[in-house]
């Protein structure tokens, strides 16, 4: 018998459903943290500084939803085994895992420093192979669903224009995230599980801090075809689309937010 076809408002409806966010704390990863849990996901938050958390986890609760966090640094493989243990703990599965956490570093490239290299490439790329494995192997296999997004970045589509940035490392990295989505979502749609990424372009917040002072946000403004950079608001549509049922078949795919920068 042929199921009932769902209403949109049903499609996005995340309530019963559990998230877990890294890189919540602020930024993209809060305003993800806001989309799902204001259509009823039940969420946990990740990140290196528990004080940071802790003002997170209030104003989500604030807004009325269900929020906890877990302070961890991803940097480390330590890392990674724990903080599952305990988001599996308190949520008992995870439906929707979005790996945010990141991190960038600006110099030339015949002078990144290695350290600085690996610190880039063991966050933004190792962190979330190993996220995706362990929550993968624990949760969503056995249960064959779940959604993971990966945060790439339009960084990840091109290279630096000369007199911009510097960041090979990041922009190598972000690359990485795009087909290691591609990739697992060949290898785990037999499962029921969907692999997506988002590439934001230039939003405010603390990583991106250094070149909206340099390149300047009415610069990067007019370099869109929409003419302006992204606001708290710009994540929260495609976030809601790759969690819930309303992009159920979609997967493999990187959709970038960036005003159109990356379409000219």
């Amino acid at each position: 018998m042929k199921n009932k076809v769902r209403s949109v408002k049903q499609l996005f409806d995340l309530t019963g459903k559990t998230a877990l966010i890294t890189g919540g704390s602020r930024g993209l990863g809060l305003q993800m943290a806001e989309a799902l849990g204001e259509q009823g996901a039940k969420v946990v938050l990740s990140s290196r500084k528990q004080s940071d958390l802790d003002e997170a986890v209030a104003h989500l609760k604030n807004l009325g939803i269900d929020a906890s966090a877990i302070a961890a640094d991803l940097g480390k493989d330590s890392a990674i085994t724990p903080l599952v243990d305990e988001a599996l703990a308190r949520l008992g599965h995870i439906d929707i895992l979005i790996n945010n956490a990141g991190a960038t570093w600006g110099a030339p490239a015949e002078d990144h420093p290695i350290d600085a290299w690996d610190k880039v490439m063991n966050l933004n790329i190792r962190s979330i192979f190993l996220m995706s494995q362990a929550v993968g192997k624990r949760s969503m296999i056995p249960r064959k669903s779940g959604r993971i997004i990966n945060i790439a970045s339009i960084a990840g589509l091109s290279g630096n224009a000369p007199g911009t940035m510097q960041t090979i490392a990041y922009n190598t990295s972000k690359a990485a995230v795009i087909n290691f989505t591609r990739t697992l979502a060949g290898e785990w749609g037999v499962h029921g599980i969907t692999v997506n990424a988002i590439a934001p372009g230039f939003f405010p917040s603390k990583m991106t801090q250094g070149i909206l002072q340099h390149l300047g946000e009415e610069r990067l403004a007019k370099e869109a075809p929409l003419q302006r950079i992204g606001d708290d608001e710009d994540l929260k549509g495609v976030t809601m689309l790759f969690a819930s049922d309303a992009g159920k078949h979609i997967t493999g795919q990187t959709l970038a937010v960036d005003g159109g920068v990356s379409a000219v």
